[in-house]
């Protein structure tokens, strides 16, 4: 597997396209531009001022469309080279009954376009997009809930609940995203009630786990001895993480345990630990691997065939962002490995926090941006020489 071939991995984009990613992530590049992009957006959104600059830009690179109906070009382009579709309606930071109730009617209408497009594989929903975040704080702190709170806390299961009903009924394998650990208890919890009510023919619940968390191998562990006694799969989406900021500065203002591991050397162990762990219990297991790191793809494959797993085994798929690592996701999906993309959608106002926390991962991981621009310069490169 050559992650370096740049041809594959640009496959399908233009010469323009390119060059609109050099520069979009020379720009993410820029931390102090990153760090104030929050407080710039506050100011600036209600005029609406920034909105067509964003639609034009990182919204472009790193989104599918506004509405379902316009991500069918990125799937259909997307399929062309054998890579998958996640659909992910990424509106976050609503607190209202009746915008989680419309975030249901449109996940369910992912699972609905899921069900009948075999290059969708899967539904994705994040627990915030149907309940308060201070209600499942309360709840993970294990705080006496008032009765207004308890009969919110129910309908917040019943809508996912109703989701992993769909799934199952679809057929359609559902991503549960993961939270800031300070509310991710009670969604690890629902996760398990629905693994043992949807799973126990296949994997259609699956649960997402953070490695940058030096408890979750333990978590991991717990979850397949649970599954072996009661007799359902596990699903699990691996990812190392997304938070780690806020997480530390949390766990210092409250002086708590850092849930973080101590160094990306650890995390990155843990990483691949889970992955070993997954593929010798691939009994119990279909997991997905969420991941941009080349040594972490490379290990699952030399584990998939030191375990003689075939590459199209659909228990194991990897995975990537939309806009990120095209370099892993078209070389493994050209050798005929599973492969998606998470694939955003939304309003451009609606779907900007997601699309700011992209950009903060992207200058938080060490090297990520300098090799997306390592790389992209060496197709425009290759092309120049081929003129």
């Amino acid at each position: 597997m050559d992650f370096n071939n740049t041809e594959i991995a640009f496959a399908g984009k233009s010469n323009a396209d390119l060059k609109r990613s050099y520069w979009l992530f020379k720009i993410i590049a820029w931390n102090w531009l990153i760090k104030i992009g929050p407080t710039m957006l506050k100011i600036f959104m209600p005029l609406y001022f920034p909105i067509p600059i964003i639609r034009a830009t990182i919204f472009k690179h790193f989104c599918g469309g506004e509405s379902i109906e316009e991500t069918v070009s990125t799937t259909q382009e997307l399929a062309k080279l054998n890579v998958k579709t996640i659909l992910d309606y990424s509106v976050e930071g609503e607190q209202l009954d009746s915008v989680f109730d419309a975030n249901i009617l449109e996940t369910l209408t992912s699972i609905e376009k899921a069900s009948m497009n075999k290059n969708i594989p899967f539904a994705v929903f994040k627990p915030t997009g149907f309940g308060r975040f201070e209600l499942l704080e309360k709840v993970n702190a294990k705080k006496q809930l008032t009765v207004q709170e308890k009969d919110e806390f129910e309908r917040f299961k019943n809508r996912v609940d109703t989701l992993c009903q769909a799934a199952f009924n679809a057929n359609v394998p559902v991503f549960i995203d993961a939270e800031e650990t300070w509310i991710q208890n009670p969604v690890d919890e629902l996760a398990l009630e629905m693994m043992r009510k949807y799973n126990k023919e296949k994997a259609i619940v699956y649960n997402t786990t953070q490695l940058y968390r030096w408890d979750r191998i333990a978590y991991i562990k717990e979850l397949i001895a649970i599954a072996k006694n009661e007799g359902f799969i596990i699903g699990l989406k691996l990812v190392r993480g997304a938070y780690i900021e806020k997480e530390r500065e949390r766990a210092t203002a409250m002086n708590y345990e850092d849930p973080m591991q101590k160094t990306k050397e650890d995390t990155d162990r843990d990483y691949d630990l889970a992955q070993k762990i997954c593929i010798e219990n691939i009994d119990v297991i279909s997991f997905c691997s969420g991941t941009h790191n080349e040594k972490s793809a490379l290990y699952l494959l030399d584990l998939m065939k030191e375990h003689n797993i075939a590459k199209d085994d659909e228990r194991i798929y990897f995975a990537q962002l939309l806009g990120m690592s095209n370099h892993i996701s078209n070389n493994l999906a050209k050798a005929s490995y599973n492969v998606a993309k998470y694939v955003p959608y939304g309003p451009v106002k609606d779907v900007t926090p997601y699309l700011i926390r992209r950009a903060e991962e992207n200058t938080s991981i060490a090297g990520q941006t300098g090799r997306e621009l390592q790389l992209i310069q060496k197709e425009l490169e290759r092309r120049r020489r081929e003129v």
